[in-house]
């Protein structure tokens, strides 16, 4: 399990600004569902081009629910100007820090301010700049670039970290190591990617993660999950206990065990609770 700080905690359990916001000036929206995340970030300006009020929309795990909060609230009452300057460092140290697994949650919402902010500038959407490097994620060498350097990242592992290229079939791997080399000037390790998984192979490995990760989570709390089957990349549970009856066990199915079990095994799994 990772440590979250208790910011990231509050956050999570208690986000704020949740919402869209009426008459929006500004409106970004990035990531998507079948990559595990995504973000809508709205916000309104006062007569002193002031951000006045601001919400978010995510669907993803506590670190981006986390982050998008975190980030609604570091731009309310900022001028438009000083909104374009907060950084993603800045709003994983506004949360008292996140696991260098969750960086991404918040590149995710300095992504969708700039493109809150050229929405509102009139800016025309941007076709996709560079070429695809990860097509598990669909980031380009250009998203990639700028991630090493302005997060002074070193290891292809880093890079998965921030922007999650790599985080996949890792195909890409040589890729980015090449991009971090040209970048950095020193040379990257590149590991030989992971071989292809059998159906066998991934229910073995959901079923450790399942014992190992997940179950000892949710009886904390009085609750329990099984696997009852597998098919085609979707992970069918039951879901016992506490967590059978809470209202909000499809956040728990979606935000913690899709979550977990997509980063730990494949990227492609989606998880669907069966009664």
């Amino acid at each position: 399990m990772w440590e979250y700080t208790d910011k990231v905690k509050e956050h999570f359990m208690n986000p704020r600004n949740v919402g869209v916001v009426e008459g929006a000036d500004g409106i970004g929206e990035v990531g998507s569902l079948a990559c595990g995340d995504a973000l809508k970030l709205t916000f309104k300006l006062d007569d002193e081009n002031r951000i006045s009020d601001v919400k978010f929309q995510t669907f993803g795990c506590g670190s981006a629910i986390a982050s998008s909060s975190a980030l609604t609230e570091m731009i309310k009452g900022k001028t438009l100007e000083e909104a374009e300057k907060v950084t993603n460092e800045d709003i994983a140290q506004y949360l008292g820090g996140l696991p260098k697994e969750k960086m991404h949650c918040s590149v995710m919402g300095r992504d969708a301010l700039e493109k809150a902010v050229a929405h509102y500038k009139g800016e025309e959407e941007k076709e996709i700049n560079g070429q695809i490097v990860c097509e598990c994620f669909g980031v380009t060498d250009l998203d990639i670039e700028r991630a090493v350097r302005e997060n002074h990242l070193k290891t292809i592992d880093d890079v998965t970290h921030y922007v999650k290229a790599g985080g996949g079939c890792q195909k890409c791997h040589e890729k980015i190591g090449e991009i971090i080399t040209s970048v950095t000037g020193v040379a990257t390790e590149v590991k030989k990617p992971a071989p292809h998984m059998t159906n066998i192979e991934k229910i073995r490995q959901i079923e450790t993660i399942l014992e190992r990760e997940i179950k000892p989570s949710l009886r904390k709390d009085g609750g329990d999950i099984d696997l009852v089957d597998f098919s085609d990349n979707r992970v069918m549970v039951r879901l016992y206990g506490t967590c059978s009856s809470c209202s909000a066990s499809q956040n728990t199915l979606k935000n913690y065990v899709e979550a977990k079990l997509r980063e730990l095994v494949s990227p492609e799994l989606f998880v669907e609770e069966v009664s």
